[in-house]
């Protein structure tokens, strides 16, 4: 894949969930609690290992920071001890994606040298063809660095009439502007079936949940979305971890509710949002047991464990 300018690319890997809605999968993988991240479900490598090739194709593994919660320390330890320390971020505790991402962004923009670009990546997600997908990142950030005000959503093709997959409803394209960036109209958050259905047939696209902004344009985002979170975790933040910032992160965190990105953040301002198609990749959030399983016999993965002896999501 023909690379461009890597220089002022950041990475986020967001690996501090706790996987309970897959758990009665990973434990019988594993024979106990790791969440999904850190168990090797689709063939050798851990769902975090894989992230991290993938992020690999277009930011420098030294200038991407994966977020865990110290909580599973137990289980990510033994898998980032080759990696930098001040490139981890370790929550207290897990308080959903909108504090996890803030909390890396925060890291960056203290870190950053000039005007930095950011590509945001879950770690539990198949992709059939990572460098397809990762090209379509690599465009993200080509669009991004002509245009700064631009938070670009990597929208799926969708198969079927999903429920538990946020949707990205795109507004007609700009006139006189060729571009396979589209604005955002609406996004929905894990809609009901009826709406799935009407999302599908009107040509709507499932949110991935990789995201490829400015750093300065998605906490400006935050900032107005979650004003209360932003200006507390930004008072405690560092560009590097001392004894001080994570004791005043700790006790912020104790305080914290569970605050959801997409819910708070990508639903409330769509006007901000634009979004790139990605077609003729397979893509899947490995949320439940039943879309693991569908997963393997699509991609005709081998494992370790019987996918047949775990039935259904909780």
């Amino acid at each position: 894949m023909a690379q461009t300018d890597w220089r002022e690319r950041w990475g986020i890997v967001l690996a501090g969930g706790d996987g309970t809605r897959l758990r009665p999968l990973t434990r019988r993988i594993t024979g106990d609690e790791r969440p999904k991240q850190f168990c090797s479900i689709l063939g050798d490598d851990t769902l975090l290992h894989q992230t991290w090739r993938r992020a690999s194709l277009v930011v420098r593994p030294e200038e991407t920071l994966t977020v865990v919660t110290r909580t599973h320390e137990f289980f990510y330890q033994p898998l980032l001890a080759d990696v930098a320390p001040h490139s981890v971020i370790a929550q207290p505790a897990n308080r959903g994606t909108a504090p996890a991402l803030l909390y890396a962004l925060l890291r960056i923009a203290r870190r950053a040298s000039g005007a930095a670009r950011v590509a945001v990546f879950p770690s539990d997600h198949y992709v059939s063809d990572e460098e397809a997908f990762t090209a379509h990142v690599d465009l993200a950030f080509g669009v991004v660095g002509a245009r700064p005000d631009s938070v670009i959503l990597l929208g799926i093709a969708p198969e079927r009439a999903e429920t538990e997959y946020g949707w990205i409803e795109p507004a007609p394209p700009i006139p006189g502007v060729r571009s396979p960036v589209a604005p955002v109209r609406r996004f929905w958050e894990k809609p009901s079936a009826d709406v799935a259905r009407v999302l599908l047939r009107n040509g709507c696209l499932w949110n991935s949940f990789v995201i490829v902004a400015d750093v300065a344009t998605l906490l400006t985002l935050i900032a107005k979305t979650l004003p209360d979170l932003y200006e507390t975790l930004d008072a405690v933040v560092g560009g590097e971890e001392t004894a001080g910032a994570s004791e005043a992160v700790r006790v912020l965190y104790a305080r914290l509710g569970d605050v959801n990105f997409s819910r708070a953040v990508l639903a409330a301002r769509p006007a901000d949002l634009a979004v790139l198609p990605v077609r003729g990749v397979d893509w899947s959030d490995l949320g439940v047991p039943d879309r693991v399983h569908a997963t393997l016999r699509k991609a005709g993965v081998a494992s370790g464990w019987a996918p047949e002896a775990v039935a259904g999501g909780t």
